[in-house]
């Protein structure tokens, strides 16, 4: 499903504040695969998503990313973003603040349709965004004309997080999703994402720091140190695999 080949990215190449970002990796993810990324800081790991999102490419020549079989290398985010949802840490990147739950659920909405003035209007459309937020039992679906910037952050990443899978992605991205929030959003975010990557099949790759989702989910753990995989764990190696295991590795 992902393939990244030979992939290097170096900042300030050159100069004397040279970065290797990433260097040389070489992935293959399945579809429907569960990946957790873990590392310390400045080891890649968000890097890596900011590549196969779009937001960076690697020089000609430095690598290359398949998405279904499909070069996506040189394409910019916009053409990827009709089958990449993607999760920020923090909750007010996924959102249009000053638009309405409602609007924002609209330009969900319009990311994989013609972008006419019909799509996401109407009462049944209405309904269908009130039953989804429903779930998340905060009382949302009957505030949808309300600002979403008027809510904390635990519900504005619960609600950015049903908007990126409204319309099921080929690929979930999900950058340290619970890092900005209290433990209790946490708890709730986490448990959301991994029930709607379950349910809906999703490939998804997690980037955390905390190592409790380690053992709680996911089909494969991959660690980056210094822009490099340094480990890569199934999960038919991993189940007798401790939180104490974990943090040996750091």
């Amino acid at each position: 499903m992902i393939v990244v080949k030979n992939l290097s990215i170096t900042f300030n190449p050159g100069s004397e504040q040279e970065f290797k970002a990433l260097q040389n990796i070489n992935l293959d993810i399945p579809e429907r695969q569960f990946v957790i990324l873990l590392g310390s800081n400045g080891s890649g790991k968000s890097t890596l998503l900011n590549v196969i999102a779009g937001n960076l490419s690697p020089e000609r020549g430095h690598g290359e990313i398949l998405i279904n079989n499909q070069n996506v290398t040189q394409q910019a985010v916009y053409q990827r973003s009709p089958f990449i949802g993607r999760i920020f840490q923090q909750p007010s990147d996924g959102v249009a603040s000053d638009l309405s739950v409602l609007e924002n659920f609209r330009l969900a909405a319009l990311r994989t349709s013609s972008k006419g003035l019909s799509v996401g209007t109407g009462k049944a459309f209405r309904a269908e965004v009130a039953s989804r937020v429903e779930v998340l039992k905060m009382g949302l679906e009957n505030r949808l004309d309300r600002s979403i910037g008027s809510f904390s952050g635990g519900q504005r990443q619960a609600l950015s997080l049903l908007m990126a899978t409204y319309v099921k992605p080929k690929l979930l991205l999900l950058d340290e999703p619970t890092a900005a929030l209290d433990p209790k959003s946490a708890e709730t975010v986490f448990n959301l994402a991994c029930t709607i990557i379950n349910e809906q099949q999703l490939t998804a790759l997690l980037v955390t720091h905390d190592l409790r989702h380690c053992t709680r989910a996911g089909d494969r753990i991959i660690q980056l140190s210094e822009g490099k995989i340094i480990r890569d764990e199934m999960r038919v190696s991993r189940e007798s695999l401790s939180l104490a295991d974990i943090q040996g590795w750091f």
